[in-house]
């Protein structure tokens, strides 16, 4: 009889077990077409073979583990077995998430994804501890505090990687086929900056590192303060979008729009064909039509490439740099129960043309590779450098606006004088201003 009762109790378990794996699967499953619905027999059997494994791990494995963490897994499992995107947000994941596209969170403030069972570096952000580290775009971070994180879900590594603020962490790198190496960082709230701006000889110069809540109205500041310093002497606007690792969707639109008098910015296209959507510019350019450059690299992903794409294809910017990282997929977070999520990709984007960016990337329309813009020793030798050359002025006094080598060293890094991409970029503008000075009025 006792025997008989715990058969019993296991079959019910078994019978528990499956209802809520059915459950489960009536949310994360798509309702199944008249197609489909001969194998829907086949689905059940699996469904049932779930529950007799989960049985089985529960009572038979080396240690005991909580139910939770058993379905936690099985749900990660599933979704990261999709891509490399896809992914179960537990309560306190999910609630990170959300502070991190509020522009402030805790970590190292790197961007990372999956390659072949590899942490790939996507982007480090501005200002961070891995940015001031020197980790960057297409690094792969190999071990933490000397234990490998090859083969770990992104999940299980983005885990390890975080930690109490002020405590440090070392990180292993692997950097094309360089010997691997360690750099080792303190951990940091990351206060995201999203967007900053200079001028550099009248031509204004805007940097977004990611699209949070905060970078719309950044923006528009940002543009407001060029034509009140410059007023109709603004010659352009470069838009640097290098090593961003993108962000919300909607603040990717609201940037592109405020740039385009019409036309559409980015569709998105699902399992459904009919079910696709697209979004469109309103009028309104708040740079007037001026020209403009925009900035990528290999490190620009996703929202910055939806907003790269746009403005490529309706020539409104010309695109400057190295081909981005190539994420045109769309990840929908769908809430579910107990405070938790799951990230799903559900779509993919396509710019104005019809072109997917997944896997492809933007190609810029001029390919500048990233260099470092260092002087000659010796330096270039001119008329005015000779012993005793005669000065411009007439005066033969020492040139006024020569400097000392004490002022040079303390001078502020220029970066458009050593950031080789960004002086092209510049360097376009200015000739699109001077050659539009030198056509005949009409």
């Amino acid at each position: 009889m006792e025997n008989w009762t715990q058969i019993h109790r296991v079959r019910l378990w078994h019978v528990a077990i499956f209802c809520a794996t059915l459950f489960m699967a009536g949310m994360l499953i798509p309702t199944l077409t008249t197609a489909q619905s001969s194998s829907k027999e086949e689905t059940y059997r699996q469904l049932g073979l779930f529950g007799d494994i989960f049985q089985r791990v529960r009572e038979s494995y080396v240690d005991e583990i909580e139910d939770r963490e058993l379905v936690e897994a099985a749900i990660t499992g599933m979704l990261n077995s999709l891509d490399p995107h896809s992914t179960f947000l537990n309560t306190d994941t999910f609630s990170e998430m959300q502070e991190q596209t509020k522009g402030r969170f805790g970590g190292l403030g790197v961007e990372i994804t999956m390659e072949k069972g590899m942490v790939k570096v996507v982007s480090p952000i501005d200002d961070t501890p891995a940015a001031r580290a020197g980790l960057e775009p297409e690094d792969y971070l190999i071990a933490v505090d000397d234990v490998s994180i090859i083969g770990l879900q992104l999940s299980e590594a983005v885990e390890k990687l975080r930690g109490e603020v002020g405590s440090e962490v070392t990180v292993k790198v692997q950097r094309g086929q360089l010997e691997p190496f360690d750099v080792t960082l303190v951990r940091d709230f990351i206060k995201i900056r999203s967007v900053r701006s200079e001028m550099f000889d009248g031509i204004g110069y805007i940097r977004i590192t990611t699209f949070s809540e905060q970078t719309t109205p950044g923006l528009m500041d940002a543009v407001d303060d060029f034509f009140r310093e410059e007023g109709d002497a603004l010659k352009g606007i470069v838009l640097d979008l290098r090593n961003n690792p993108g962000g919300l969707l909607t603040e990717a639109i609201s940037v592109t729009d405020a740039f385009l008098e019409e036309g559409e910015i980015v569709s998105t296209r699902g399992r459904d064909a009919s079910g696709g959507s697209h979004v469109y510019a309103k009028p309104g350019d708040i740079a007037r039509g001026l020209p403009m450059v925009i900035l990528i690299n290999s490190g620009s992903a996703s929202a910055s490439e939806i907003v790269a794409g746009a403005l490529k294809d309706h020539k409104r910017a010309v695109i400057l740099g190295t081909r981005s990282f190539g994420k045109g997929s769309v990840q929908s977070v769908i809430p579910i129960s107990n405070s938790s999520a799951i990230r799903l990709t559900t779509a993919r984007y396509y710019t104005p043309s019809g072109i997917s960016i997944q896997a492809k990337g933007i190609v810029p329309d001029i390919e500048v590779e990233l260099a470092r813009i260092e002087a000659v020793k010796g330096g270039i030798v001119r008329e005015e450098d000779l012993r005793g050359a005669l000065d411009g002025s007439g005066d033969d006094g020492e040139n006024a606006g020569s400097t000392t080598q004490e002022e040079e060293e303390t001078a502020p890094v220029d970066q458009s004088k050593i950031d080789y991409q960004l002086a092209r970029a510049l360097d376009l503008i200015r000739g699109v201003s001077v050659f539009g000075a030198l056509k005949p009025a009409s």
